[in-house]
């Protein structure tokens, strides 16, 4: 496992690039080498290379090939007039903590690739509006785009083509330019998570919008801030896709515009649709498609838990044949419920039920954080300590302890909800979990009730047992989010250790 280091100011391509002090000066140097598994290759602070870095060689799992830097002051910069990292048939690569600008082709390009990972990448003007996207992965498996921000691109932000394993975690987005540019495409893949990520197209030359899920099989998008755009996330067709506790806004400019839309492209499968804040835009959920004569399959579409407001059109949008449910959410009045065609509601397969009108979304937020914390402090229990996300229990009366997980939460509107705990999302009524030891009840604005049943601790437990329950707030309008856990201690002796 060998550290190469290579700097555009002081290194030579004569030196052994072993050392810092005797460091290569160019990337066709290092192209020149048969890396091997675990093999790094750190680029000085500082350095510009105005050339297309190639990778050909491929890492193991557990040795991946590191592409990194080192040193002190601005990252390494990777441009040009071509690609910045080009890859074809490479696996386990990782790329870190670098910035990548002005190049005439993508950012980074991989096809028939497999277990990459780039993470803390700055890409800054690059790509072409002719191409797809300054990130660009084809026909690959396991990418992982991570703590990355890509802005004034041309073309796509992101484009992923036929990949199975996508991971697309907490990514800053903002303005990718072109007629068909969207912040990110993703095409004909599978197993696909977009998380914690803020992608803004407010001031981006483009027609088209934030997230194309296109044909998409087993894919979850939740906790993200989507802004602008001609469309928030348009995911036409696909089968097993989870839309949840994101916050869409800005999606205008066009009579169509939406917020959330499918079933044009494809038949279009069990869509969980739940927890999102849909605001400032035209239309909220659209089921429709062009009149074109095609028929497609719309099935199992569960709209819910959702909050809607300053929307010019309905919140929701069904113009097709479609079999789903639009439930339990709240819309604020000025705001149409829904738009149903005449031969959907005849048909009955759509159904509406227990959804609600308030006169201002914000305020009832906020009134029920007030309320939420008053109760908190009314129900304290001097035996339980509730610190956030620790829960400690003294005793084995069985009985319920009660408090509230957001408590030391903050924000910047100081509104907060309660979105998602564990792998469910919280509705209306809140939710009930079967843990190791007992049953948790949680209501979305935060207070839990923990109740111990005695007949589930070990027989050899040695008096202190716990177990955990991970949760995720948004406040849905300035993108503060957070995601943690609620650990109960079980201390039979009564005692704290």
């Amino acid at each position: 496992m060998t550290i190469y280091y290579v700097n555009s100011a002081t290194g030579s391509d004569r030196n052994s690039g072993t050392g810092q002090n005797s460091a290569f000066a160019t990337l066709s140097k290092v192209e020149s080498l048969t890396l091997k598994p675990g093999d790094s290759v750190l680029l000085a602070k500082g350095s510009v290379f105005n050339e297309q870095f190639d990778i050909k060689y491929s890492g193991t799992e557990s040795a991946p090939i590191k592409i990194g830097s080192y040193g002190t002051g601005e990252a390494p910069v990777i441009h040009g007039g071509n690609d910045g990292v080009h890859s074809l048939y490479a696996s386990n690569i990782v790329i870190e903590n670098l910035k990548i600008s002005d190049t005439g082709g993508a950012a980074i390009y991989g096809g028939n690739v497999s277990n990459w990972t780039v993470r803390n990448v700055e890409i800054d003007k690059a790509g072409s509006s002719a191409e797809a996207g300054s990130v660009t992965f084809r026909s690959s498996k396991n990418i992982t785009i991570e703590d990355s921000k890509i802005s004034g691109v041309n073309g796509d932000g992101i484009w992923i083509e036929k990949v199975d394993g996508v991971k697309l975690l907490n990514n800053t987005v903002t303005n990718s330019h072109g007629a068909r540019a969207d912040a990110v495409q993703v095409n004909d893949s599978s197993n696909i998570l977009i998380q914690g990520s803020h992608l803004d197209q407010t001031q981006a030359d483009s027609s088209k919008g934030v997230i194309a899920l296109v044909r998409a099989t087993n894919a979850v998008i939740e906790d993200n801030t989507l802004t602008g755009g001609g469309f928030g996330i348009s995911a036409p067709a696909g089968k097993n896709v989870a839309i949840r506790d994101n916050d869409i806004s800005g999606f205008h400019g066009y009579s169509w515009s939406f917020a959330i839309g499918l079933g044009d492209q494809g038949n279009s499968r069990d869509y969980d649709i739940a927890g999102n804040h849909i605001h400032d835009g035209a239309w909220g959920v659209v089921v429709t498609a062009p009149v074109d004569g095609t028929s497609y399959v719309r099935s199992g579409i569960k709209v819910h838990d959702n909050v809607f407001d300053d929307l010019t059109q309905s919140a929701l949008k069904v113009d097709r044949p479609a079999s789903g449910s639009f439930y339990n959410n709240t819309i604020e009045s000025g705001v149409d419920v829904y738009s149903i065609s005449p031969a959907v509601a005849d048909a009955r397969t759509f159904s509406v039920s227990n959804n609600h009108t308030v006169a201002n979304v914000e305020t009832v937020l906020a009134t029920t954080a007030t309320t939420a914390a008053a109760t908190t402090d009314a129900v304290a229990d001097p035996a339980v300590v509730a610190v956030h996300d620790n829960l400690k229990i003294f005793t084995d009366t069985g009985e319920a302890h009660r408090g509230n997980l957001l408590e030391n939460d903050s924000s910047d509107n100081g509104t907060l909800a309660l979105r998602r705990f564990g792998d469910e999302t919280v509705g209306k009524h809140g939710l009930t979990l079967t843990g190791d030891y007992g049953t948790i009840h949680v209501d979305r604005d935060g207070s839990y009730a923990f109740t111990l049943d005695e007949t589930k601790l070990p027989a050899d437990h040695d008096g202190h047992v716990s177990e955990t329950f991970s949760y995720g707030v948004n406040d849905g309008t300035s993108q503060h989010s957070d995601r943690d856990t609620l650990t109960v201690f079980i201390h039979m002796d009564g005692l704290l250790s």
